[in-house]
């Protein structure tokens, strides 16, 4: 029975921030802003719904996506590394925003089209380990998508989180493996070949953060 604070279901929550954001804010602050709402608009949006995600929310240069899958929302993470990866590839080197990505999977609750709960705070703690271009994923991620996806997961151990009663087994996806790899499942005895998510789809423009 669902009490009167909300729904509740299992879902897999992605944190995504710009790296180095405030010190880009102060140097340009009209530049980065422009910049920023292109890749909300061009990259986020669209791989998020590529890999039927819910952007939920922007905070500044923070970005919170629901998956209700664990393994499309690491395909999604490493989609949104590598779109980054190649659209700084154009910029000048002053402009360039880098990604730092965390994942979570658990059970959340759900409320006037925003989520709450212990697993959208291990999510955003996870994403503060990342490096700059990186992905850092709890243990019940990496247990969803260890034997579903060839990507060369980092051992971090069990990390202490900050307001987090019990420390969290996390793993790293560093840019450079993740980029090298190919994304896609990994082959097992009676698996279907060609598993990969439906082609982008048509998403709204610039209105991202309101």
């Amino acid at each position: 029975m669902t009490g009167s604070g909300g729904n509740r279901r299992l879902a897999t929550i992605l944190f995504a921030d710009v790296a180095g954001y405030s010190r880009m804010m102060r140097a340009d602050e009209e530049q980065t802003l422009v910049d920023l709402r292109a890749h909300l608009a061009e990259l986020v949006m669209p791989v998020v719904e590529r890999f039927h995600g819910r952007v939920v929310k922007t905070v500044g240069d923070g970005v919170m996506v629901e998956f209700g899958s664990a393994v499309e929302a690491v395909r999604s993470a490493v989609e949104l590394q590598r779109g980054m990866v190649e659209r700084n590839a154009e910029m000048a080197e002053s402009r360039r925003q880098t990604f730092r990505i965390g994942l979570h999977l658990g059970d959340i609750i759900a409320a006037d089209d925003d989520v709450f709960g212990d697993t959208v705070n291990v999510a955003a703690r996870l994403q503060a380990l990342a490096e700059p271009g990186s992905i850092v994923l709890s243990g019940s991620v990496h247990d969803q998508v260890r034997d579903k996806l060839s990507l060369p997961f980092r051992d971090m151990g069990r990390r202490a989180l900050k307001n987090i009663d019990r420390p969290v087994q996390a793993y790293a996806l560093d840019g450079a493996g993740a980029l090298r790899t190919r994304l896609s499942p990994k082959r097992r005895r009676g698996a279907v070949p060609g598993l990969a998510p439906r082609g982008l789809s048509a998403v709204c423009g610039g209105a991202f953060l309101g």
